[in-house]
């Protein structure tokens, strides 16, 4: 079973949601495009402002220069940042899941070598989970690492692997055994160096014009053991601890936020009725999953085991980002006849996000994958 925790957020995080929204207007000349989808803007100059700002690495401990501050106070400034359609690709994956990651499976050394790099905003990962053929069966994972002295021989391919042509590491799924009968044993996770060990990198460019995706390609890639991120063959257990983090956030629904907000915009204050009952719907939505992910925030601070709650929130939220452009697009009926200048920001959001949603329920696990886990978890399957 599932639940999601009552929670609130606390007078000293409304403050911080006021000192973002201050930081944002200061910096307006970063988002001159602005999307609220998380991918959308690489900049590692707007990056590290935040990291000088302490958002980057917030919950994280200050022995690696971590803010050590709550999962709400997280939660609040990637919801202004977001809303906001601020550039937070670059350094988004490294303070999301491969920190995390690093902090409760890597050795002192890796975090030491590794967080307080994240956490300026100077050093972003990639993540290689994903292969060719494979569609969303993780367990089927043939990139091999093969044992060589004191190295590992990495051969095989990784794809979706967003920014990696960009960024500087990647942690990658690999299997360091043979696969037998149990096909989640034999998996392990290791840290490669996009700039220096010798990987071929090749963008995907996607309908919007935009190279976000990229396959990697290791060819007897040599990287030293100590890369090797917890335990041999503790890869499985790593790899879907670490997908929660990268399902609850609010960027499971807020991909689309910016069509919502220049929606209200060019409405005005005296909607017509079908526009107002459009904007009803979408605002009825996204406060009902901005609670489901509060309450993630939550049980996440607690230090509870959110898996199923993730899922939940990513596979109900992926669904919103897609209704999103939907319901906007019949609430603005004329907008392929109606003059661009007229409509401003609403048509350069609306048709970003059109193009872009079709990745909105792959990335991060697919439907299917997520229906199977909340099936699971009802005894439904």
């Amino acid at each position: 079973m599932f639940q999601f925790d009552r929670v609130a957020l606390s007078d000293e995080t409304q403050d911080l949601r006021a000192q973002v929204r201050a930081f944002i207007d200061e910096n307006r000349a970063y988002l001159p495009r602005p999307n609220s989808d998380f991918v959308t803007g690489h900049d590692p100059e707007f990056s590290q402002k935040l990291g000088e700002r302490g958002w980057i690495g917030m919950t994280w401990p200050a022995q690696y220069g971590g803010g050590e501050r709550s999962n709400f106070e997280r939660l609040v400034v990637t919801e202004e940042l977001l809303s906001a359609g601020a550039p937070v690709s670059a350094h988004w994956i490294a303070d999301r899941q491969s920190g995390p990651l690093l902090l409760r499976f890597g050795t002192p050394e890796q975090r030491q070598r590794y967080l307080p790099g994240i956490i300026r905003g100077e050093r972003f990962f990639s993540i290689g989970m994903s292969e060719p053929d494979t569609g969303s069966d993780l367990a089927s994972v043939r990139t091999s690492a093969t044992a060589e002295g004191d190295a590992y021989r990495i051969n095989g391919t990784k794809v979706w692997t967003t920014d990696a042509h960009r960024n500087h590491f990647i942690i990658c799924l690999v299997r360091t055994a043979a696969q037998t009968e149990n096909r989640h044993a034999g998996l392990s996770q290791i840290i490669v160096d996009l700039k220096n060990d010798g990987v071929k990198i090749r963008p995907i460019r996607n309908m919007a014009g935009g190279e976000d995706f990229n396959e990697v390609v290791f060819e007897d890639v040599l990287v030293p053991k100590n890369r090797i991120v917890g335990e041999p063959g503790n890869g499985w257990q790593q790899v879907t601890s670490e997908l929660a983090y990268e399902r609850s956030g609010p960027e499971r629904f807020l991909s689309a936020y910016r069509v919502f907000a220049e929606l209200i915009r060019l409405c005005g204050d005296s909607p017509a009725p079908h526009q107002a009952a459009a904007i009803g719907r979408l605002a009825g939505h996204f406060m009902t999953l901005r609670r489901m992910s509060l309450s993630v925030a939550g049980m996440l601070e607690a230090g509870k085991d959110v898996v199923v709650e993730a899922a939940l929130v990513k596979e109900l939220g992926n669904n919103f980002e897609k209704l999103v452009p939907e319901v906007a697009r019949l609430a603005v009926p004329d907008i392929a006849h109606t003059d661009a200048a007229a409509l401003g920001l609403f048509r350069q959001t609306f048709d970003e996000t059109m193009l872009l949603s079709p990745s909105f329920t792959l990335r991060g696990g697919t439907r299917e994958i997520l229906r199977g886990v909340i099936a699971r978890s009802l005894g439904l399957r």
